[in-house]
């Protein structure tokens, strides 16, 4: 009887252990949440064409569609939990995770020049060097924000040369019209509007600068449920195949969803590239490139190691594959 005794503690215990160091496949969640914002044009074609929902429709699985002003607001919304897929320029996305952010970029929506410094057109500011003590808008953790600080770098400048004005993307540009402040880090299509329909002018330009469209997650989430992350990114590819393969319709939606004039919509779209399907090592460099810009520019701790973050961020693990 002792003896049976003990081989069932000693049974008990080891599935215990095992139980312990069994991997956790986490129940699929009633809801995901994805958020959908005018600087990604895919995201409207999801939500439009209602693709996530028709994917997860006979798992019974719910789509939220949450709406992102900014990569600020995407990195938010992923750090508290409210959203399990958010859109944001590659180098925000850093910079969130070297502050503590667990997100994690698995996917990328478009290979954009969407963002620029901007001018009224009346303006006498004919270069960075003459923004010193003028007034700029800016959405601080996004990358207007972030190629701000590049130029100003460039220019001998930092932040502390010049009076930031704290706004989202769209008061920036309003703010800026209104002759509120002197400069203004654009974020397109809002960008591409001020200039077709209030005379803006793109101050300075520089493509290489404008880090990628990602789409993020979070690690528990990636985590947890790998398969639900593939899927939204498989739908994805859907619908960058359709808004190639037709683009007036691509572009009568997004002149749709966003409500803003053909012309605004067509630049926009002259200035994103979308022939990329997944993350590759162009995407990882950009993002290494602007994480160390913002080392030198003092943005970024000295002692963060950028290129070990920029691994931590990055998982190509769940990269669509070619048909």
């Amino acid at each position: 009887m002792i003896a049976l005794t003990r081989r069932l503690l000693v049974s008990s215990a080891f599935a215990l252990a095992m139980a312990g160091t069994a991997p956790a496949f986490a129940a699929n969640p009633t809801e995901i949440r994805v958020d959908y914002a005018t600087y990604n044009q895919l995201s409207l074609v999801l939500k439009e064409q209602k693709l996530l929902e028709k994917e997860f429709e006979a798992d019974k699985i719910a789509v939220r569609w949450v709406f992102s002003a900014g990569s600020n607001k995407a990195l938010e919304f992923l750090n508290a939990g409210s959203l399990d897929i958010g859109s944001t320029a590659g180098a925000a996305a850093l910079v969130a995770r070297i502050n503590g952010n667990p997100v994690k970029s698995v996917g990328v929506f478009s290979r954009p020049e969407w963002t620029a410094l901007v001018t009224r057109g009346d303006s006498k500011v004919t270069k960075v060097e003459d923004l010193k003590g003028l007034k700029i808008a800016v959405t601080r953790g996004t990358d207007p924000h972030i190629f701000l600080v590049r130029a100003l770098d460039k220019a001998g400048l930092t932040e502390k040369d010049v009076k930031l004005v704290l706004l989202q993307h769209a008061d920036g540009k309003t703010a800026l019209v209104r002759g509120d402040v002197d400069a203004w880090a654009g974020l397109d299509p809002i960008m591409a509007q001020a200039e077709l329909d209030d005379g803006a002018k793109l101050l300075y330009c520089k493509a290489e600068d404008n880090t990628w469209g990602v789409l993020n997650t979070r690690d528990d989430f990636a985590k947890e449920h790998p398969e639900l992350v593939k899927r939204v990114l498989k739908v994805y590819e859907q619908a960058r195949l359709w808004a190639i393969a037709h683009p007036d319709d691509f572009k009568k939606l997004l002149v749709s969803e966003t409500k803003l004039p053909e012309p605004v919509i067509a630049r926009q779209l002259e200035r994103t590239d979308l022939t990329n399907r997944s993350i590759t090592p162009a995407t990882s460099d950009t993002i290494l490139a602007a994480g160390l810009a913002l080392q030198k520019a003092g943005v970024v701790k000295a002692d963060v190691d950028v290129k070990a973050v920029v691994g931590e961020l990055i998982d190509t693990h769940f990269a669509v594959s070619a048909k």
